[in-house]
């Protein structure tokens, strides 16, 4: 049994974010991180928390540990004025464990461009990893855990707190966890249907309902996908594990095809890039693709259709990539 104290995890854990912050931080530094990480669950756990400190208390902590690593790399390692800093940047971290709620007393937005993927360690000790083009806020308070999606799409891994549930909102539609994994995409009415949210449940079990429709509540296990409507209506789908891959494949910046037709392919790369797929010949548009592709290359992912299906890829024009026939009228 290990006789780490969770002191030693936290103080270890901003270690690790001052080597991160640092010059030098390679794929070794990596490996050697993951090794930490995985030699005890607890430890991750650790980590994520002083990663969210880190990014709430910005300016502060990162002067703080720009000190601590000049001072360290120089004459003075060792010294009582290097430990000092040490000290003060893990005090600043640990103030903010201990004021917990305190970190996210107001709102935090993030935003992604067109393209950019993040993930986001949030104070709690869960997990966000916000999709292409999306806006999602995260408020905690002492009896609530709330992430509202504005646009776009986001999957959350919900550290357990039976005290206070974790809801999304995304349009009217709410869903709350207690401890799972799940994904949520607003939709909006202009997108080819109704308004409302698309939910993907990888683990665990959650509840979903549309605002001012709380007695018509569905109960969402792993291995579910359903389309909730603003105005309530309720569409399931069952996904096997291998689809719930597929479909979060976004989170490792690809896009994995099964028997897709070539038009919705094209929508999703045109999710990810400025440049945007245009299919010039109809009769392509219900063709179907497969394949795993990087969600970032939709002009490799034009001329591996056009090698695969003797197709004509057209690249000339800077903004746009036409896939069909070379008679395209503008």
């Amino acid at each position: 049994m290990s006789s780490e104290t969770s002191l030693d995890r936290q103080a270890e854990a901003i270690r690790w974010l001052v080597a991160m912050d640092a010059a030098g931080w390679d794929e070794s530094s990596e490996r050697a991180l993951e090794v930490w990480l995985s030699s005890d669950p607890l430890r991750r756990g650790a980590f994520l928390r002083a990663q969210a400190a880190w990014l709430a208390l910005g300016p502060r902590v990162h002067a703080l540990a720009d000190r601590f690593d000049s001072e360290s790399d120089g004459a003075n390692r060792g010294t009582s004025m290097g430990r000092r800093v040490f000290l003060g940047l893990g005090a600043a971290l640990a103030a903010s464990f201990a004021g917990g709620l305190l970190v996210w007393s107001r709102p935090a937005v993030f935003e992604t461009r067109v393209g950019e993927i993040r993930s986001v360690p949030l104070a709690d000790g869960s997990v966000a990893a916000i999709n292409t083009a999306s806006v999602v806020s995260v408020d905690f308070a002492e009896s609530r855990r709330s992430a509202r999606i504005e646009r776009g799409e986001a999957w959350f891994q919900v550290a357990k707190d039976k005290t206070r549930p974790f809801v999304v909102e995304a349009g009217r539609v709410r869903v709350q966890a207690v401890g799972t994994a799940f994904s949520v995409r607003r939709r909006e009415a202009g997108e080819g249907g109704v308004a409302g949210a698309e939910i993907l449940v990888t683990e665990g079990v959650v509840v979903a309902w549309a605002d001012g429709a709380e007695g018509n509540r569905v109960r969402l296990a792993a291995g579910s996908r359903t389309f909730i409507a603003d105005n309530a209506g309720v569409e399931r789908v069952p996904v096997s594990p291998a689809e719930a891959d597929r479909a979060l494949a976004w989170r490792s910046g690809r896009i994995d095809l099964v028997a897709q037709p070539l038009r919705l392919a094209a929508a999703e790369f045109n999710r990810y890039n400025q440049r945007q797929i245009v299919i010039t010949d109809p009769a392509l548009l219900s063709e179907q693709i497969d394949g795993t592709f990087s969600a970032n290359d939709p002009e490799g992912f034009a001329r591996a259709l056009g090698v695969s299906m003797n197709i004509t890829v057209d690249t000339a024009d800077p903004t746009k990539i036409r896939i069909g026939t070379p008679h395209f009228t503008r």
